[in-house]
């Protein structure tokens, strides 16, 4: 029977686990700063108070051949967790970046939970952190939850009820081993019942929400389409050879540049007829498309596909860790040079997406590969990352400043991992009115990213220039033709 102290993890949050490799640990790294110095002592009473309240922190995952367990670490030092950083003078952007950069490639200690946490005490005028936790513990949404936990804007959840702290005990070697075998050696019956639960979990969820009033969708319509959806995107092709594909090092490179104000790229899109997330993303695409350009590819021929998280989660369904979000391929149009064709084209991906059921659809399937033997598992992965190039996040986070230890935090940026064959990623994090927008790379593909993150702000600025010369010729000649998106949905309906 499962304890307090012992649980099994879930197909999904298995998976994830199972994705490490040589080429990186499947780690979210994120990096915030403050406007003044933070002291360790401060630090360390916060993460004590605000983090260790959600149990699962305290827990160290426990492999074995059907899966793995989450299991209470009672020998729990959070010292051990915590890290004091000093960066070399002048202790600016670009040493915080390298120092992101060299723990972003260095895995976590498997014999202790997985996470780190790191305070820069001394960064420019304030302090920086920088936290590691592995992507089977939360998803991207999940983790911002525990990121607001962490500030004094929201104590709701570092002021819920904490379980009862369990005195460490001394054990012996030979009461150690009886415990680890017992942990492998589980009854056939229970991993037997867990497999079984978790089917019918999943299965559950795959229907779930797909059926609204006035619709005649069938149960079996429903299974047959996402059936549909997991042999289309199997038939995909590979995205085509580019410097951005290639054997992965494992070392890793971190960048990031001035926010974009968040109401210009709102602006834009209302401009447009087209959504934030369609300004934002087809401004990666541009971005990549300038990079190649300066490697001397000739973009325009080629097409590049995105591996994009979706968040899951009902809005009444209650908060927790672990991972519920689907994954979509997005067709970024990196070849398309004009700001406001590119937009139009990136509108239609992204609308054509909405009605599909690939992310549901690919969260189900990574729950099935975590009830599959691990190298069964490890051949999908590496049959579906091989149908992108890059890994883009986007995620919404808090509308209002927040403060860490009684300090204002002035930047935030996070990055899910990388898995199988993909080696860029590229995260986008509203905050306090601003879009933070950050990339880090296999060194091995590109080894200094600084110059895509400033290819998004040009390819931003030149959006915003097209779309203002688009508005005012529009309101000064009526009659001429300029197409935006809004005209293009009018002429498809006429």
């Amino acid at each position: 029977m499962v304890t307090a102290a012992h649980e099994r993890m879930s197909s999904v949050d298995t998976a994830w686990l199972r994705m490490d490799g040589p080429s990186g640990s499947m780690m979210i790294v994120g990096v915030g700063t403050t406007a003044a110095p933070i002291a360790p002592g401060d630090f360390r009473h916060m993460v004590e108070q605000r983090l260790l309240c959600f149990p699962r922190f305290r827990q160290k995952v426990v492999p074995d051949p059907f899966g793995a367990s989450w299991v209470e670490d009672v020998d729990f030092d959070l010292d051990a967790h915590i890290a004091f950083e000093q960066l070399p003078a002048p202790a600016g952007e670009r040493e915080l970046q390298a120092l992101a950069g060299r723990l972003a490639g260095r895995p976590l200690d498997p014999q202790r939970p997985l996470w780190q946490l790191h305070l820069v005490r001394s960064y420019q005028d304030g302090s920086a952190w920088i936290m590691r936790v592995h992507h089977c513990y939360a998803d991207g949404i999940a983790m911002i939850r525990v990121l607001l936990s962490l500030t004094e804007q929201d104590p709701g959840a570092a002021m819920s009820p904490r379980p009862a702290r369990r005195r460490a005990r001394s054990r012996g070697g030979a009461a150690l081993a009886v415990e680890q075998i017992a942990q492998v050696a589980r009854p056939a019956g229970d991993i037997l019942e867990h497999t079984l639960v978790e089917g019918a979990r999943l299965f559950e969820f795959g229907v779930h929400g797909l059926f609204h009033p006035g619709q005649s969708a069938s149960l079996a319509g429903v299974v047959g389409g996402m059936a549909a959806e997991f042999v289309r995107a199997l038939a995909l092709a590979d995205d085509p050879p580019t410097p951005l594909r290639g054997p992965l090092s494992g070392e890793k490179a971190v960048a990031w540049g001035q926010p974009i104000p968040l109401q210009e790229a709102h602006t834009v899109g209302r401009a447009l007829g087209c959504t934030i997330n369609d300004v934002l993303m087809s401004t990666v695409a541009g971005a990549l498309g300038r990079h190649l350009r300066e490697r001397g590819l000739d973009a325009r021929r080629v097409q590049l596909r995105a591996s994009v998280p979706v968040n899951l989660r009902g809005t009444d369904e209650p908060q927790s860790l672990g991972n519920r979000f689907g994954l979509v391929f997005v067709e970024l149009q990196a070849g398309i040079a004009d700001p406001l064709e590119r937009v139009h084209a990136m509108h239609d991906a992204m609308a054509a997406l909405k009605s599909s059921l690939q992310a549901r659809t690919s969260l189900v399937s990574l729950g099935l590969m975590g009830l599959l033997p691990a190298a069964l598992q490890s051949r999908f992965i590496d049959t579906f990352t091989r149908k992108a190039t890059v890994v883009v996040s986007n995620v919404p986070g808090p509308t209002a400043p927040l403060a860490l230890c009684g300090q204002r935090v002035t930047e935030m940026y996070f990055w899910v991992p990388q898995s199988g064959s993909i080696g860029i990623g590229l995260s986008l994090l509203s905050y306090a009115g601003n879009v933070y927008f950050g990339v880090i790379s296999d060194r091995a593909l590109v080894r200094s990213p600084a110059g895509i993150v400033q290819h998004f702000r040009t390819e931003f600025e030149n959006l915003v220039l097209a779309s203002t010369v688009c508005t005012l010729a529009l309101r000064e000649l009526p009659s001429l033709r300029i197409d935006t998106v809004q005209q293009r949905r009018r002429n498809r309906t006429q």
